[in-house]
């Protein structure tokens, strides 16, 4: 048997010690390219501005048919609208389309809100000039929610960012979850047992209160599953747990804001509502920007 020989192996010291670069832009985070969602949602911003505009400019003619307290609300709506939703909305998706991972994560929580937000409006408020405005906001937002989430890769999410405090907002969540789902059931099902509305859906003269469907349906249910999975530490948790926090926030300013249009047009403030919705609203806004910060550390799980 002859011996073979094979020549030495050079290991380049210098490549084996130099760690990868983080992961801090979109391309490692993505299945497809979300440049067309992303446009879309600054084409939506700019509908839904101008229609908040618009409706602040002859608020009796756009909700004079509406209820003292609706009228409230939507005026409270059309201000955050303009001054926070659609603003940042664009400014996230342009930050996000220049390489923003954590742009892109808050962005979608933006997204979510006026999907919310404009299911409201066009199946709550009476029938009027704005409505196909409504409509056109509505359908664009929905069709850049579903593009911009499913673009996401959520185990390169989970890669790209060093998470801190994770289970914190994750309790966080799905403790709002319980103190929603408790409050709208204590009106629900009384009327139940009485065979009457809630006062919530009396309040705005509808059928039923949207806030209730929505939430009961759709968004805490939503959060529950965001929350449960970035409990235990999964991707899809770590995706999409900054968009959640970020909705949270969001819900709570017109109902901020609410409290001070009351006020201003002579009838009862709920000012009460101050400190619990202020305390939400500031608590899911700093963790979200706890969540995002660890974007500068690569971070690999195990799914």
């Amino acid at each position: 048997m002859t011996a073979t020989h094979h020549a030495p192996v050079h290991i380049n010291a210098e490549l084996v010690l130099t760690e990868e670069p983080p992961l801090t832009g979109l391309s490692g985070v993505m299945h497809k390219d979300p440049a067309p969602w992303l446009r879309l949602s600054l084409a939506t911003a700019a509908l839904a501005a101008i229609g908040s505009v618009i409706a602040l400019l002859d608020v009796d003619r756009f909700y004079g048919a509406e209820t003292e307290p609706f009228i409230d609300q939507a005026i409270a709506q059309d201000i955050v609208n303009l001054v926070v939703v659609a603003p940042l909305m664009a400014f996230f998706a342009w930050r996000a389309m220049r390489g923003s991972l954590a742009s892109y994560l808050v962005w979608l929580g933006f997204v979510t809100f006026t999907v919310y937000n404009y299911m409201i409006y066009t199946f709550s408020i009476q029938f009027g000039p704005l409505f196909l405005l409504w409509v056109a906001v509505l359908g664009a937002s929905v069709f850049a929610l579903i593009g911009g989430a499913t673009s996401l890769d959520a185990n390169g999410v989970a890669n790209a960012l060093d998470f801190r405090k994770e289970r914190l907002a994750a309790g966080f969540l799905m403790l709002l979850v319980a103190v929603f789902g408790a409050l709208w059931l204590s009106d629900i099902v009384p009327a139940l047992v009485d065979g009457t509305a809630p006062v919530a859906a009396t309040d705005v003269n509808l059928p039923t209160n949207p806030v209730h469907v929505l939430d009961l349906a759709f968004f805490l249910p939503a959060a529950a599953i965001v929350g449960g999975s970035l409990w235990q530490r999964r991707p899809l948790g770590y995706a999409a747990a900054p968009a959640m926090l970020v909705f949270m926030a969001l819900t709570g300013l017109p109902i901020l804001t609410t409290v001070v249009v009351a006020d201003a047009r002579g009838r009862d403030a709920a000012w009460q509502l101050l400190a619990p919705i202020g305390a939400i609203t500031a608590i899911s806004t700093l963790l979200t920007w706890v969540l995002v910060r660890g974007l500068t550390h690569a971070r690999r799980v195990h799914t």
